[in-house]
């Protein structure tokens, strides 16, 4: 009777993946039982120091260490609405800065029907920027879709990476938003198509699929026929009026619920309450939503024009070019409805400037820039 033995080389590899696995367990433990005083002085300089993208990546890898790094980079980061930087996925969720513009710009691909929003990294109008969110225009017999998603490669609504979409009507004047994700706890999920899918290949299991309306869209009907500059009516349904006066407050995300850890570890939520995952905008059921209308322009008597003042963060003169104040509430207008919560507009062929603030979303913001693509058959 032979005996086969087991090859020197299988039980060689198999001695050095052992030992590897220990130093790698021996390695981490010795990063994650560092003192935690020391540790946080140590990470507080890193985000410090790497302000800008790319070399704020190093941030985002510091917080993929261990658990320990990653609950202390949590706290360490702040939000956009306090340190006007971007820096993980839930950013795109979060309210911009209060006292300035964030610059972005989307660069749009007229044969693939995509558009990719992407973060000012310089004072330039063109450079490479930080990718943030992609969107794929589906056009339907009745309406037209954009869904948006943090992956460039896979925009489809059954994508883990899936975060929102917007709809038009067949026209192309009116628009809904929708969030995958409740912005604030008891927020109720639109009934759609879409959401009657769940259970099917359509949807991921790992995200609750659901549309839950935040904004809603409109663009006046251009009856005379005359050539000029749009007419657009936002309403912010998650946001209260109250949010752009001083002290005010906007629904912000600051975590992610356990199904979709696998693509945010960074935001692991130990509950998948959404009430422990977001901030509720107000508890006043009387206080109304935040109206956004697009700021009017002036005629130029010498270029024969529609203008507004974009501070050399516009180029080219295009009936999709638009700024965003917030609408007076009962009439009074305050130095709050003069400022640009939003502006948009054309600097090249296919790349357009997208500047927003507190306290709407890049998400948000990106999806009101992409109803300006949208054809206005009727306003036009």
């Amino acid at each position: 009777m032979k005996l086969r033995l087991r090859s020197p080389k299988v039980v060689q590899d198999s001695s050095v993946a052992g030992e590897a696995e220990v130093d790698e367990r021996s390695s981490q433990s010795c990063w994650a039982n560092m003192p935690s005083e020391l540790l946080r002085e140590v990470l507080i300089r890193i985000e410090e120091s790497e302000d800008k993208w790319p070399s704020r990546k190093n941030v985002v890898a510091c917080a993929g260490v261990c658990r320990g790094w990653r609950e202390i980079m949590k706290e360490v980061v702040k939000t956009p609405q306090v340190s006007g930087r971007i820096t993980f996925p839930i950013s795109v969720k979060q309210p911009g800065p209060r006292d300035t513009l964030l610059q972005c710009f989307i660069k749009r691909n007229q044969s693939s029907q995509t558009y990719h929003l992407y973060l000012s990294l310089s004072q330039a109008l063109a450079d490479d920027g930080k990718f943030l969110l992609a969107a794929r225009r589906c056009r339907r017999p009745t309406c037209t879709d954009y869904i948006v998603s943090l992956n460039t490669d896979d925009m489809s609504k059954g994508s883990k990476t899936y975060i929102g979409k917007l709809r038009s009507n067949f026209l192309g004047t009116k628009f809904v938003v929708y969030d995958a994700l409740p912005p604030h706890a008891g927020n109720r999920m639109a009934k759609s198509r879409s959401t009657r899918l769940v259970g099917t290949k359509q949807v991921s299991a790992r995200i609750p699929p659901g549309n839950y309306p935040v904004a809603h869209i409109s663009y006046e009907l251009n009856v005379l026929g005359a050539r000029g500059p749009r007419r657009m009516h936002c309403v912010m349904d998650q946001i209260p009026a109250s949010s752009i006066k001083p002290g005010g407050v906007a629904p912000t995300q600051i975590d992610l619920p356990t199904g979709s850890a696998d693509y945010f570890p960074l935001f692991r939520s130990k509950s998948s309450k959404f009430e422990k995952s977001v901030s509720s905008p107000s508890d006043d059921p009387t206080e109304g939503s935040l109206v956004l209308r697009n700021k009017a322009p002036r005629w130029h008597e010498q270029l024969q024009c529609w203008c507004l003042n974009f501070h050399g963060r516009v180029t080219v003169a295009s009936v999709k070019n638009f700024q965003l104040v917030a609408s007076p509430e009962n009439g009074q207008r305050g130095p709050e409805h003069e400022k640009v919560i939003l502006q948009f507009g054309k600097v090249g062929k296919d790349v357009f400037t997208m500047d927003y603030r507190y306290p709407i979303s890049a998400f948000q913001a990106f999806a009101i820039c992409l109803s300006s693509f949208d054809t206005k058959i009727a306003c036009e």
